[in-house]
């Protein structure tokens, strides 16, 4: 299965087990700046339950922005914050140290571009897993797509599908329960090398 899909802010889960299952993936870089989308959030699972971690952009006053023209607003320490957040939420959880010295750069390094970040941040999350597949880039944007899978309404935060994947332990279930669908970093954490079995076993639901 050859798919296209968004690069976004550490991808959810339901991102991962879409591009686990594929021979090769098509990230769509040609597309216009959606607000409200996962391509500047992601999130995690911090102490008081689900936790929303925004990358704030410059959105241009045109009514449509490419995609990869979008800048991040680097004035704000949203870099610091990112990372205090996850020290918060996963610091005790069973691998965060095995992969701190691997993130540790994307929040050290600032990069002007959401998009070009996106791309940092899915190569080493690609690494983390030890997920071998075939990447390419999207050279221009088609709306109908014949050819592959097409996978693009995974970007949208409003508009999910629940995805019923199976339990693993997170560091605090036993307050809020267990909560479908994070961002892979809350995979990465808490299941660090069997994360990417677990991504081959899961089931997408998709619309």
């Amino acid at each position: 299965m050859t798919i296209i899909i968004h690069p976004t802010y550490f991808p959810s889960i339901a991102h991962f087990v879409a591009i686990a299952k594929a021979k090769a993936v098509n990230l769509e870089t040609d597309d216009n700046f959606v607000k409200q989308t996962y391509r500047n959030r992601t999130y995690i699972y911090g102490a008081n339950g689900k936790l929303a971690l925004h990358v704030p952009v410059i959105h241009s006053q045109k009514n449509r922005q490419k995609y990869r023209d979008v800048k991040i607003f680097n004035e704000e320490k949203w870099q610091d914050i990112h990372w205090k957040s996850l020290l918060s939420a996963y610091r005790t959880s069973p691998f965060f140290e095995y992969y701190e010295d691997d993130l540790l750069p994307l929040f050290t390094k600032k990069v002007d571009f959401i998009l070009d970040f996106n791309l940092n941040t899915f190569e080493v999350i690609c690494n983390c897993l030890q997920l071998e597949t075939s990447i390419f880039k999207t050279t221009h944007f088609q709306k109908i797509i014949t050819d592959k899978t097409d996978l693009r309404h995974l970007v949208n935060a409003k508009k999910e599908t629940p995805q019923p994947f199976a339990h693993y332990t997170q560091v605090f279930n036993n307050k809020h329960g267990f909560i479908s669908n994070l961002s892979i970093l809350d995979l990465l954490f808490n299941e660090g090398p069997s994360a990417l079995n677990y991504l081959e076993t899961q089931t997408l639901t998709t619309l």
